[in-house]
């Protein structure tokens, strides 16, 4: 059984050939994706022998040695283009994952679509996608063991239709456009709880009142105020 957390990431994947999983770790994600069905075959990688082995002997206890092939890779470097219809990368730093899919660019726009979940960065990273020419077409956030975790599918968009990769808003990159026009129930909780921890810091630094804590205090009055704007406009 998945974690709440990878649960989000398989139910992005939908229905497929082959799947790679970058990162795989235990290899929960490509075990559950063939077994029930949900794709063919899959690919397990992992820039580390350690969790690779994991991942082998999840994968043949799970009697699925023959459709769930594993290859020590860092990032995309050990898949081909067009290999993988869909390329899982989950569970890494936002910085990383731009990383990963900056070097793989060839392999990666090749892939029918990208089901991503940055554990930090967000804003970076979603700035990162459009600059790279990929679309946003389905989010999803949830809150496990006391985190919020947000995943996105992403597909690339072709160049007789860059029109289709606008600029976002502050909100849109820091908390996602399609979690902010669905009212998502855990994004409304998460603002709640920034909205209250960004007070408690402004609150802090104005009793204070130290000289160079100016430029904090105003970043987070800037952020509070889309926070509240948000909050305002889904009320």
């Amino acid at each position: 059984m998945l974690s709440q957390r990878l649960q989000a990431v398989a139910d992005l994947v939908g229905e497929t050939g082959v799947v790679a999983d970058v990162g795989t770790d235990h290899g929960y994600i490509p075990v559950f994706l063939v077994s029930s069905g949900k794709a063919e075959r899959a690919i397990a990688m992992d820039v580390n022998v350690g969790p690779l082995t994991r991942a082998q002997e999840h994968i043949r206890q799970s009697g699925l040695g023959e459709q769930i092939e594993s290859r020590l890779s860092d990032g995309l470097t050990a898949l081909q283009p067009e290999e993988a219809q869909v390329i899982v990368i989950a569970g890494m730093g936002g910085a990383l994952m731009a990383r990963i899919l900056a070097d793989g660019r060839r392999v990666a726009r090749t892939a029918r679509r990208l089901i991503l979940q940055p554990q930090s960065e967000l804003y970076f990273f979603r700035r990162f996608l459009i600059e790279e020419g990929y679309r946003i077409v389905e989010e999803d956030m949830v809150f496990e063991d006391g985190k919020y975790y947000s995943m996105m599918a992403v597909e690339a968009v072709s160049s007789d239709v860059q029109t289709d990769t606008r600029e976002m808003t502050e909100a849109e990159l820091t908390y996602g456009p399609l979690l902010l026009a669905r009212n998502h129930p855990v994004l409304q909780q998460y603002l709640l709880r920034q909205r209250g921890q960004k007070q408690k810091i402004l609150d802090n630094l104005r009793k204070n009142a130290r000289q160079d804590a100016s430029k904090r205090e105003m970043q987070i009055t800037k952020e509070l105020a889309v926070i509240e704007k948000i909050m305002e406009h889904d009320s």
